[in-house]
């Protein structure tokens, strides 16, 4: 969690965190152009020997392919501007070139390292203020997209989720969080880093289990360095579980008292989608649910589960959903009746809900339902038909499924990412309805 640094180096800062994400190297070079006032100077390439390539190289073993590359797409870009090139340019160049063969990494047991830089908006609430701060997750992972490996490749959704939570980390303080399809741990981390009071990391691949473990203990490492001992414990409430979506048992399930289930692009296989919705159910169906309170428990509660005399078991302004929404797709069930529960509980007439939050725990989204546990869902519809499979079989099991992409927009903290496109993810919020 990292340093400030001066309004001149803002794009720099960029610059070096599209390189330590081993973004496209094309894109990476056009930022440094922009760095550098339309050319790539020798002030940008010394910039580029110093921060970049040393600041990669010197923790990612399996980076040289990436870097070989990028050095050689600075040369060229470069001497087509006549720009003089760096003598220390070239021998890193060459020792890239001579040092390495370019197969290595493409072996099945290669992984590299991504290190995520979230940018955090300065006090003037601008995304491209002077002095932005940052938060570095290193991630060790696969650049294949094998089948077997998927586990170990940032996905777009997961990326999305992390924003949501580092933008709104009131909605998670003191919040006992349960991922599904955990993959790399890049949300796990997020949510240690606001406080929830536990969390759970879900997977069903072994391997997927070992390499989340090892980006955890990476980031507990960093966090014991360089942050506070509070932080540093809330390392120690994360769980990795292996978890079958086949044979998990409802008990096995409730016993994890979620009060909030999150999934990143989850719903991609048909015949997995069954086994999906069963687990997303017997989370959110929970018997004798009492929700931790994030506001109680600031106060000292016993193992942080205080609760408010005001949220017990009964109903609450909230119950029927918090959020207006529109379900994709062919199932629409609910979506009328959540409409009159929204008409009815909006007294004040002004057609938002989120005003009458008054505790204000709630306020980032309006979407954390009192009384009853929830799930966040963010995915990119692939193929239709298996979104609609999951949204029939969501309504057989009694979950209602609201798309809440336009009411939630989490601040854009990873700008520099040419890979990522929000456009393409939806968020789906999703409670139990049944008895």
């Amino acid at each position: 969690m990292g340093d400030e640094i001066e309004a001149s180096s803002y794009n720099g800062y960029r610059l070096i965190a599209a390189f330590l994400a081993m973004e496209p190297t094309d894109w990476v070079i056009s930022l440094a152009r922009e760095f550098g006032g339309g050319s790539i100077t020798q002030e940008v390439q010394r910039f580029i020997s110093e921060h970049c390539i040393n600041g990669l190289a010197c923790n990612n073993p399996n980076s040289h392919l990436y870097i070989k590359s990028f050095l050689k797409k600075v040369i060229l870009a470069a001497e087509s501007s006549s720009q003089e090139v760096l003598d220390g340019l070239y021998e890193q160049y060459v020792h890239y070139m001579t040092s390495f063969k370019d197969d290595t990494v493409f072996k099945g047991t290669a992984r590299v390292y991504k290190r995520i830089s979230f940018i955090f908006p300065g006090h003037s609430g601008d995304l491209k203020c002077p002095i932005p701060k940052k938060m570095v997750v290193p991630l060790r992972c696969s650049l294949n997209m094998l089948e077997g490996d998927t586990g170990c490749c940032v996905w777009p959704s997961s990326l999305f989720l992390s924003e949501c939570i580092l933008s709104f980390p009131e909605t998670f303080l003191k919040k006992c969080c349960v991922e599904v399809g955990a993959g790399l741990g890049l949300v796990g981390i997020c949510l240690a880093s606001v406080n929830a009071s536990k969390v759970t990391l879900t997977d069903g691949g072994f391997s997927t289990l070992v390499n989340m473990k090892h980006n955890l203990e990476q980031n507990l490492s960093v966090t014991e360095a360089e942050t506070k001992l509070e932080e540093h414990q809330n390392f120690k409430r994360v769980e990795c579980k292996y978890l079958s979506w086949e044979s998990a048992s409802e008990s096995e399930l409730q016993n994890l008292g979620a009060d909030i289930v999150l999934g990143a692009d989850v719903i991609y296989d048909p015949l997995c989608v069954p086994h999906l919705v069963r687990v997303l159910a017997a989370l959110l169906k929970q018997k004798n649910y009492w929700p931790h309170q994030g506001k109680a428990s600031r106060h000292g509660g016993a193992n942080g589960h205080d609760f408010d005399d005001n949220d017990g078991g009964g109903d609450h302004e909230g119950e029927h959903g918090c959020c207006r929404g529109k379900m994709n797709g062919k199932y629409e069930a609910n979506k009328n009746n959540q409409q009159e529960d929204d008409d009815e509980d909006d007294d004040d007439g002004d057609g938002d809900r989120n005003n009458n939050d008054s505790d204000g725990e709630c306020s980032a989204w309006g979407l954390l339902t009192k009384g009853k546990p929830m799930a966040m869902i963010a995915t990119v519809i692939r193929n239709m038909d298996t979104f609609n499979y999951f949204l029939k079989l969501s309504h057989e099991a009694h979950l209602t499924v609201v798309d809440v992409t336009e009411n939630m927009k989490p601040l854009e903290l990873l700008s520099y990412m040419y890979s990522y496109d929000r456009s393409s993810i939806r968020m789906y919020n999703l409670t139990y309805s049944g008895s």
